[in-house]
């Protein structure tokens, strides 16, 4: 017991360490690219989010042009994800490790492949580049952190085109920082009305629940989630985190296994296996879990993290 106590202090302090020292070093960076259909024809007002939960700001939204072009600015360096959407159009994502330093980022070329929904204007009468310019107002107010003048801001967004459905995200992850819990979730569910597959919706809700305090409502959502032949891996981790949360360690280490299973070059769910067995006061295991963080996912800052649990445990 006493082992135990030790080990989670100390990875606790370490990791408080080590995400100083990734964040201060931190920097911005840009990423632009392009969105057309299958036939290679550029797609006006196609919505693009990044998300990346170990930065800060966290989260992004960017709109295309008349030539599907689209730019998102401030991104800090690590892993991101962007997932593109346009009504008439099945929805498309990629990955990215963004450099803040260095060579550019290369530019992202969204193919769209047409979906059975009839396709209708995303942006109705008003102009890509107004839209572009009210969401990077948005997206302002958001990182500033003026929850309710963003939040008013999305909303008006939302108004003038509501095929931006997506948008709902941002304007959940406001609610959520003003801990309006309930509002929250009613953003994320207006999303699955017009998109029910969302998983980023379902994620947000389940993990919205745990931040709620509601542990059981945040494993219902997840665990249904889950059960999904199409569940992401960012489902399954967040699974983990949940059982976790309720000290169900065992039920969290398969989630996490199985999320690292479906992206092994992934370093999260990798880095919070080492965690299970540190919870377990097992300091060979830990270190052995850590390691295989460092090889997976050299760059990220669970390595970054790992390093420095690692050499405190080896004192």
């Amino acid at each position: 017991m006493i082992l135990r106590l030790f080990l989670t202090r100390t990875a606790l302090a370490c990791l408080a360490i080590a995400l100083v020292a990734v964040y201060a070093a931190a920097q911005t960076g840009r990423v632009g690219g392009t969105v057309k259909d299958d036939m290679g024809q550029a797609i006006k007002g196609a919505t693009i989010t990044a998300e990346n939960p170990n930065a800060s700001p966290s989260s992004f939204t960017a709109t295309t042009d008349d030539k599907g072009r689209f730019s998102i600015i401030g991104l800090r360096s690590g892993q991101w994800t962007f997932m593109v959407q346009a009504p008439g159009f099945a929805p498309e994502g990629t990955r990215m490790n963004v450099q803040t330093i260095g060579q550019p980022n290369p530019p992202i070329e969204f193919k769209l492949k047409k979906s059975a929904a009839a396709p209708v204007s995303a942006l109705g009468n008003v102009a890509a580049k107004d839209l572009q310019s009210e969401l990077a107002t948005a997206d302002q107010l958001y990182n500033s952190q003026q929850w309710d003048q963003a939040i008013a801001a999305y909303k008006t967004i939302l108004a003038k085109a509501p095929a931006l459905s997506v948008i709902n995200l941002q304007v959940a992850a406001a609610y959520r920082n003003k801990k309006e819990y309930d509002a929250a979730i009613g953003a994320y569910n207006d999303l699955l009305k017009v998109d029910p597959n969302n998983d980023r919706a379902k994620i947000g809700i389940g993990m919205t629940n745990l931040e709620k305090g509601d542990l059981q409502a945040a494993e219902d959502t997840l665990s249904k989630a889950a059960e999904s032949p199409n569940a992401t891996r960012e489902v399954l981790y967040n699974l983990g985190e949940v059982k976790f949360a309720k000290g169900q360690t065992e039920e969290a280490a398969k989630a996490y296994q199985k999320a690292a299973g479906m992206d092994p070059t992934w370093g999260k769910p990798l880095f919070k296996l080492a965690l299970v067995q540190l919870n377990k006061g097992d300091k060979d295991a830990t270190i052995k879990a850590l390691e295989k963080v460092i090889v997976a996912d050299p760059t990220s800052p669970e390595a970054t993290q790992a390093k420095a649990v690692i050499e405190q445990l080896k004192k």
